[in-house]
């Protein structure tokens, strides 16, 4: 009898530890610019001309299938840090031509054998370059998504640019919002970007207004860094935790361009920081709690390769472009990818 209470009592100890050891998944959102992932064929209204077997790119058959492989070769690694195997659960991406050419890429066996799906919305602008999410379905569920227009005729009657691609639904069962951007060049003045980030502030306050329990991912190639205004200001992305109010975003890009000196591209051999991804306030752990019972930002870095980066020439230690100069070079984008990882108790 003894002996079978001592058993118990042994069986009840390991119970009750394995009861106290929590288990946690980690789910992976990144961005990448693809940097003019076109077709070969002409989209009517668009000026693609450039991206025909005829154009500037001479671009044909061969350019494309490679930069579909670059592409997938990206998509694949980009949350593999952590989940080797298992990869980005969501993978926002800008400067795609159409719908053809994220059905190629989906083709792509490695790619197929993941399960990606996507979201796109064809949209204004006159290049015909859209945003467009991809998502693995085993861990996001969509459950609507639209295009919210660039209302460019308040400031310029006319002006066409991409919009704001708002994709909901549950990441890990929790209800999730994330907003897919490209905001206009540098080749417009500030004031485009700034009413860009005025425009999706104004989207983001009217989906947490509907839903208190909604989280939100704004996500993007913002053409401007952290610390201009329209992502300080406008938007509303704050340095640090502590600052982010019930409306705004936490931007962990503004100290890793400006304490740590990285970026996503280079100008004039200098580092910007133009992809980010911020974060709602109900997304944070800002006391270090680390209550995980919904989902949290863990941490995040820009994914950096070394097949990413020009090895050698006047850009070396630059984002290995596709072309750069009239010179096809087999690369990927101008921009490097960024990724972060959020984390809750299962």
């Amino acid at each position: 009898m003894r002996k079978n209470l001592l058993l118990l009592s042994l069986f009840a100890a390991l119970v009750t530890a394995c009861l106290a050891q929590k288990q946690y998944g980690v789910y992976s959102v990144a961005f990448y610019n693809m940097e003019n992932l076109f077709d070969t064929l002409h989209d009517e209204n668009k000026n693609d001309y450039d991206f025909l077997p005829g154009g500037s790119y001479r671009w044909n058959k061969m350019k494309y299938e490679h930069k579909l492989a670059n592409m997938a070769k990206v998509l694949l690694d980009l949350g593999t840090d952590k989940l080797p195997g298992i990869g980005a659960s969501i993978v926002g991406v800008a400067e795609i031509e159409n719908h053809r050419v994220l059905d190629d890429l989906l083709k792509v066996p490695a790619v197929q054998e993941r399960g990606l799906k996507y979201v796109h919305v064809e949209g204004p602008d006159s290049r015909g370059i859209d945003c467009a999410l991809f998502y693995n379905p085993r861990f996001f569920t969509i459950d609507r998504y639209f295009l919210q227009p660039y209302d460019g005729n308040a400031i310029e009657k006319g002006f066409l640019t991409r919009g704001f691609l708002a994709v909901q639904g549950k990441l890990a069962g929790d209800p999730l919002t994330v907003v897919v951007c490209h905001w206009p060049s540098r080749g417009s003045d500030a004031r485009f970007r700034d009413w860009a980030g005025e425009q999706v502030r104004h989207l983001t306050d009217s989906i947490m207004k509907a839903d208190r329990d909604m989280r939100i991912i704004v996500m993007g190639d913002m053409n401007d860094d952290p610390d201009n205004a329209s992502m300080s200001k406008c938007l509303g992305a704050k340095r640090k935790m502590k600052e982010v109010g019930e409306h705004d975003f936490y931007n962990p890009w503004w100290d890793i361009l400006r304490s740590n000196g990285q970026g996503t591209l280079t100008y004039k051999g200098a580092w910007n920081l133009f992809d980010q991804i911020v974060l709602s306030r109900n997304l944070l752990d800002p006391k270090g709690k680390k209550d995980y019972r919904h989902l949290k930002l863990l941490n995040q870095h820009i994914f950096r390769r070394d097949y990413l980066i020009q090895q050698d020439g006047r850009y070396k230690g630059s984002p290995l472009r596709t072309s750069a100069g009239g010179t096809w070079l087999d690369g990927f984008s101008d921009h490097l990818p960024t990724v972060t990882y959020l984390v809750k108790e299962m």
